[in-house]
């Protein structure tokens, strides 16, 4: 990590930490963050939950400095990689003027921030939690998850609520004061289109509330396992191909997968399609746009769920089914 007197010569780097539960949001905020950073130094540091980092592929297309950490929650696994890529940063002779932490989905955020705070050239501004507004209540009663998603929201500085035009005002409001009374003290947001105010990323006075058991700069952290819990049988698994695939046969197939889903997310080949394609699937909600610059030589998806082999092996099948004829 920095050396006190190193950090001392400088002023700490803002930190923010970005949480949420599959499928939030969490990195079209960050996107409609970098689009509007206008001259802002920003680095982002992504975490996913899979062996393909596919979050850092679909944020590097709007900025070119971002580490990738991948295998899962980095805070239970791979906790000492995530203090050497922070200390990296900060000794950085070009440092940014903001560093932004995108935790997988299935991670803790405060132990994220954490680990950052035991840096002394960051300063953390914010821990962000991203809510789906229109998914909250079934996340929530949900027996598998339910209790992580209470833990991402109870530890938050700043809440953002997404989706909302989904939801509708009147459930947006009964969600906005459910979540205010899970993490009393905290900023409650509604994003916009994926945006919300730069001060939030910037200001730490924009969030002022210390979550409960966050440790002070210069503490101790050991790497503890049960970050994930109740979710001991969640796994992922890669595909990847060179084909291309027919739009149609593929929308039908991600729609009628014969394996329950917790998060699928993907970049593909679409025949007859110049420009990659970014897949989403997330609580029965399947999105498919097409990811600004240049095509890829091949697709690849990661699934997130509770599988057996023969699950894989009908997702699989199904993928295979909706190449397009070479």
């Amino acid at each position: 990590m920095s050396t006190p007197a190193a950090a001392a010569q400088r002023a700490p780097i803002p930190m923010v930490v970005v949480g949420g539960y599959l499928g939030a949001g969490k990195t079209t905020l960050l996107n409609r963050l970098l689009e509007r950073a206008d001259g802002l130094r920003v680095a982002v540091l992504v975490n996913d939950f899979g062996e393909i980092n596919i979050d850092a592929a679909l944020i590097r297309t709007r900025s070119s400095d971002v580490l990738q950490l991948e295998n899962g929650c980095i805070c239970c696994s791979i906790g000492g990689r995530l203090a050497e890529a922070l200390a990296a940063v900060g000794a950085r002779p070009d440092r940014p003027d903001l560093l932004v932490i995108e935790c997988s989905g299935v991670s803790d955020p405060v132990r994220i921030a954490q680990v950052g705070m035991l840096d002394t050239a960051l300063q953390l501004n914010a821990i962000l939690v991203v809510v789906d507004a229109q998914g909250l209540d079934e996340q929530l009663r949900d027996p598998l998850v339910g209790d992580m998603v209470r833990r991402q929201i109870s530890g938050a500085t700043a809440l953002v609520l997404t989706k909302t035009d989904l939801a509708g005002a009147y459930a947006t409001e009964k969600v906005a004061a459910r979540v205010a009374g899970m993490a009393p003290g905290a900023v409650v947001l509604a994003a916009r289109h994926g945006q919300i105010p730069l001060a939030v990323f910037l200001d730490a006075a924009a969030a002022p509330r210390r979550p409960q058991g966050l440790l002070q700069a210069g503490g101790s952290w050991k790497s503890q396992a049960g970050d994930t819990a109740g979710l001991a049988d969640v796994g992922s698994f890669s595909y990847a191909t060179r084909g291309c695939f027919d739009r149609q046969r593929l929308r039908q197939a991600l729609r009628t997968l014969p394996v329950p889903l917790l998060r699928a997310k993907g970049i593909v080949r679409l025949g007859g399609q110049d420009s990659a394609q970014e897949i989403h699937v997330v609580g029965g909600r399947l999105r498919i746009a097409s990811l600004p610059g240049a095509g890829v030589s091949e697709s690849v998806f990661v699934f997130i769920g509770c599988f057996t082999a023969m699950g894989r092996e009908a997702i699989l099948r199904c993928l295979e089914g909706a190449l397009a004829a070479q």
